[in-house]
């Protein structure tokens, strides 16, 4: 199946495409930078960086491609002897496009593409190390924050626990206490009615002589 084979039709024949590609890239060889429309820029961008992979590896045979793909030997010269250098430790990314408003007449889409050199402030920054930094900081804040909530549960847990240990210490004196009270009491009641009892058979005995 041929899906996604007309990509990037610019709008002339199949034999005209790759002279207008040739033609780009020799031009941004060369200059380093130029300006077309946005739809010739995005469909350079892919032609140019293929070349510069072959550049990169730099056999013989690259060479040979690369001098049947832009067919000028002054353009492959440049591009092997001198721009390869700018682009030995990277693996990729070696066009920037910048969109700069329309054209008057058509009202085409301009940008500008242009080569990234090795020396550009973007391959200065270092994105994954500010990731990494920020992590830790992140990770801290979180492990704070289940601190606070593993005190808060435990003082909740403790405190109804603490109560009912000291309600139940607290009862048993308090019995020990009201045993102790009640028993002068009963003894207090009990002797009279002892007393009592054993006056009685003395006064029967009494009565009976």
């Amino acid at each position: 199946m041929r899906h996604l084979k007309h990509r990037h039709e610019l709008g002339v024949k199949k034999a005209h495409r790759p002279a207008l590609m040739a033609n780009l890239a020799i031009a941004i060889i060369k200059e380093g930078r130029i300006k077309t429309t946005l739809a010739k820029a995005k469909a350079l961008r892919p032609f140019i960086e293929k070349l510069i992979t072959l550049a990169n590896r730099g056999t013989l045979a690259d060479r040979r491609l690369a001098s049947s793909r832009i067919r000028s030997k002054e353009a492959v010269q440049i591009l092997f002897n001198e721009k390869v250098e700018e682009f030995k430790d990277r693996p990729g990314g070696y066009t920037r496009i910048y969109k700069i408003g329309n054209r008057l007449g058509d009202a085409a889409e301009m940008a500008l593409i242009e080569l990234i050199p090795a020396a550009d402030e973007g391959y200065g920054k270092k994105r994954k190390a500010k990731k990494a930094a920020k992590k830790p900081a992140a990770a801290k804040a979180v492990e704070a924050v289940v601190a606070e909530e593993a005190e808060a549960e435990a003082v909740v847990v403790e405190d109804p626990e603490a109560e009912v240990e000291a309600a139940v210490v607290e009862e048993p004196e308090a019995e020990v206490e009201e045993t102790k009270a009640e028993d002068p009491v009963a003894e207090a009641e009990e002797a009279p009615e002892a007393e009592a009892a054993a006056e009685e058979p003395e006064a029967e005995e009494e009565t009976k002589k």
